[in-house]
């Protein structure tokens, strides 16, 4: 194998790395078209329009203290999806976000048809909104969505995630600062504060992936370079005559054979956290549950 044809793969992988760095950016045209000031998508058409129109002015003025979108997403069927699927699908191909596509989002997400629910984060929403805190808010809205009372559910759910938006991530233990919500959204004995602090993950900067990306391809091309003399195939079997050696005989002997057990662990689909990455490779934290 030459050398400048080890030099040409080289470069071929340097421009697969630079295109998987510019493919998020690349975003559809129905992302472009999103309107990023619009917060309640009631598909479902749970809500009046005065519900829809507080709602929206709720979640306008508490989304701009912790420069995040809170969505409320209602719909009678997901077209076969799974609610966590159905969810990342929403937040890949819409880009929702306070101040920028794919930003700093919590959305609430139900799902008429198989009575499902799900609550997830993403970007600064993921580290405050864990999926330790994501439960305990879905546990106090559910008992108001079981009862028809959706108003209440969503208002609750957005003040709790801004509330907790002020209050430093914990250890995960989920239990910092989070008080009952009831019906309405009120809260007694919350002991939040406003950190103001945005703690964006440096693996998501663009900076940081365009230098990792020239760093992985400038590896490769140097492995391929290395390579490039050949490898040695001569070893001690080459040169032994196996009719002429003083190597009477060979053969193996079987020790001893090691069996480890580990017990598969349940997929309960049903309630409790459950994070993860989208299919465009945003990731989030989430809660899922019946009501």
């Amino acid at each position: 194998m030459s050398r400048i044809y080890l030099q040409k793969r080289g470069i071929f992988f340097l421009m697969i790395a630079v295109l998987l760095l510019l493919l998020p950016w690349a975003m559809p045209a129905k992302a472009e078209n999103f309107d990023r000031n619009k917060y309640i998508y009631d598909f479902a058409h749970l809500l009046t329009d005065n519900e829809a129109a507080e709602l929206q002015n709720i979640a306008s003025e508490l989304g701009k203290e912790r420069e995040t979108a809170f969505i409320i997403l209602t719909v009678s069927g997901t077209d076969g999806k799974d609610i966590v699927q159905y969810v990342e699908d929403f937040y890949d191909d819409n880009a929702p976000g306070y101040d920028q596509p794919h930003g700093n989002t919590a959305i609430l997400a139900i799902d008429m048809q198989e009575r499902d629910i799900y609550l997830a984060g993403f970007k600064k929403a993921e580290q405050y909104l864990s999926d330790g805190r994501l439960d305990q808010i879905r546990d106090n809205i559910t008992p108001d969505l079981s009862d028809g009372h959706y108003f209440q559910a969503f208002s609750a759910f957005i003040t709790a995630s801004h509330e907790y938006m002020g209050n430093e991530p914990n250890d995960g233990s989920g239990s910092d600062g989070y008080s009952d919500y009831g019906p309405g959204g009120s809260s007694v004995g919350y002991n939040g504060y406003d950190s103001g602090a945005d703690q964006e993950n440096i693996f998501f900067q663009w900076w940081f992936q365009l230098i990792a990306s020239f760093i992985v391809a400038g590896v490769v091309v140097a492995i391929m370079a290395y390579r490039s003399g050949g490898r040695v195939t001569v070893n001690a079997g080459t040169y032994m005559n196996s009719d002429q050696s003083r190597v009477l005989n060979k053969y193996d002997n079987f020790v001893r054979q090691t069996v480890t057990r580990q017990r598969k662990p349940s997929n309960n689909t049903h309630s409790g956290g459950g994070g993860g990455i989208t299919g465009g490779g945003h990731s989030h934290s989430g809660s899922r549950g019946k009501f």
